[in-house]
This record gives structure tokens, sequence and C-alpha cells, in this order.
């Protein structure tokens, strides 16, 4: 079963965009109320590489992606209400064609 975070309440929201890879990638922090740390975001069609620090967990809310984690050799399709995990001090590729595929990137 996939569900989708539809709302993310009591969060303030930085207003300035986070622009990755020319802008095919852009989105927003988000601090919630327990100090919990978010991006929510978009990614136009492309082949993108992103390194991380902390550990994360892609949601998808909107269109598709496929990504393939560091040392693995397997794309694997995501969509809306599909999550993925990303180790800490890793990095993962993400592909995207057709409609852009809208994310929410919950860090930790």
């Amino acid at each position: 079963m996939t569900t989708t975070t539809d709302t993310l309440n009591s969060a303030a929201v930085a207003t300035k965009a986070n622009v990755y890879f020319d802008g095919k990638c852009v989105s927003h922090s988000l601090t919630l109320a327990d100090g919990t740390k978010k991006s929510v975001g978009v990614i136009l069609p492309s082949t993108l590489t992103f390194n991380t620090g902390a550990p994360e967990i892609m949601e998808g809310t909107a269109g598709s992606c496929e990504y393939l984690l560091s040392g693995t050799t397997e794309w694997v399709a995501s969509g809306p209400g599909q999550k993925f995990n990303v180790p800490g001090n890793s990095s993962f590729q993400i592909r995207v064609s057709g409609e852009p595929y809208s994310y929410i990137c919950h860090f930790g």
C-alpha cells in the first residue's frame, strides 16, 4: 500500500529556493515545529547525481522517477506514495523522464 504525504503542518519554510543543476531541481527547506528538517521540491526531466551527508528518505508526491543507489547496478522505479532510503555519506542517481517528479526529502 502506498500513501502520499499531502500536508506538512506547522512548518517554517525557507522562502529562498535551493536551485540545483541549472534549475533541473528546485526545492525549499522546511523545519517542522519539533525541529525535524525536510525539503520539498521538483525535479525536471533529467538524470542527476546527489551526494548525501545524513541519511535521506525520498517520498514521491507526483510524477515518477528511477533511482540508482551508490554501489548498486539496477535502476528502481518509484512513483507517488512510494519512498526510497538513501544512506548517509553516500550518493544516488535519479532519472526523470516525462512529467516532473515532485518529492519530500525526509532527513535523518
